[in-house]
């Protein structure tokens, strides 16, 4: 068995999925939201885990709801459904989705999947879900969810700096300097406070579920970005997070400026900060490119850039001239 379906065995992972609220209520009410869309219709649960969203599905009319999942854990969703008395329209299949012939079952007419992870393609499960929209689901079938949208904002991160500028009445800025030089090699996952926010979020990918190929997703973002700063502070590093939408039109967001949730939000920490000011422009390209050698995984490029060379928003509401010149003809033409 892969490493990846072994480690959803431990059930304090299971545990703390479900008592985020936000994230199991979410899809509670985008099913539900639905009723008319999975009344007498086949259901596939991809990655079913404890079985709720499988549950939630036959309880609002499913005719059948296939919960598939590849760990061990696949022999609890039974239970599940036989105490909560849907046992008739729930069946099992203890397997990868990928292993799953086309000619063994029925077409589907929903896909109902949690696949986001931190950042939201670590794991790599979206492409198990585009393999079954691919190969099991009908051509007018649905997806919850059906977009996924990933965005990046410049932020000050205190608890990377001010802890070592005085612990109990001793400077330790040096090893602070340290801490952050290694913190920068990789992803943090912390909670950001909206208030170290500075700019408003850039969008680095929009996914439409229902068209976006495999190789689509292997390289998101990698376009220059320009972010004013709404406020005075210091640029740290950048706050990721992302949203789904379902097709009712509800939505699930990590941001930080949303109720918390288990994803919370990721960080890159920059090794050193840099004052910046209300109005001054941040340029800089932010890249995720999927691990060849180890394609759960993707690998984050941040690039600081020139913010004079680089082409802004029109219109833009930085302090550069160009941009406060460009603004005014417009507002003039209106």
């Amino acid at each position: 068995m892969d490493q990846y379906f072994e480690s959803y065995e431990e059930l304090d992972i299971h545990q703390l999925m479900l008592n985020d609220k936000t994230r199991v209520l979410a899809y509670k009410t985008a099913i539900f939201n639905s009723k008319e869309k999975f009344q007498n219709k086949v259901v596939m649960d991809i990655g079913a885990g404890s079985g709720i969203l499988s549950i939630f599905c036959a309880q609002i009319g499913a005719k059948k709801v296939y919960a598939v999942e590849a760990s061990m854990l696949a022999n609890s969703i039974e239970q599940v459904s036989i105490e909560n008395n849907v046992q008739d329209k729930v069946k099992v299949i203890h397997n990868k989705v990928e292993d799953i012939s086309p000619d063994s079952l029925e077409k589907v007419d929903i896909i109902v999947s949690e696949w986001m992870g931190f950042y939201l393609v670590h794991e790599g499960m979206l492409d198990s879900v585009l393999f079954a929209r691919d190969n099991l689901l009908h051509e007018d079938g649905l997806l919850f969810p059906s977009i996924a949208k990933l965005y990046a904002s410049p932020c000050q991160l205190p608890s990377m700096y001010d802890f070592w500028n005085n612990v109990c009445g001793v400077s330790m800025r040096c090893i602070g300097k340290e801490y952050r030089k290694t913190k920068s090699l990789k992803p943090e996952i912390l909670l950001v406070n909206q208030d170290d926010i500075l700019t408003e979020g850039k969008l680095l990918a929009w996914l439409d579920l229902e068209c976006i190929s495999v190789e689509e997703i292997d390289l998101l973002g990698g376009q220059n970005y320009v972010s004013v700063c709404k406020k005075d502070g210091k640029f740290q590093g950048m706050c990721i997070w992302f949203a789904v939408e379902f097709p009712d039109g509800s939505e699930l967001s990590t941001g930080p400026h949303d109720k918390t949730t288990h994803w919370k939000q990721t960080a890159v920490v920059l090794p050193e900060d840099m004052e910046v000011t209300r109005n001054e422009p941040i340029a800089f390209k932010f890249e995720l490119k999927k691990d060849a050698s180890h394609p759960r995984r993707y690998n984050m490029e941040l690039s600081l850039l020139d913010a004079e060379e680089v082409e802004h928003d029109i219109p833009c509401d930085c302090h550069m001239t160009k941009c406060i010149v460009t603004k005014k003809y417009i507002d003039d033409l209106k």
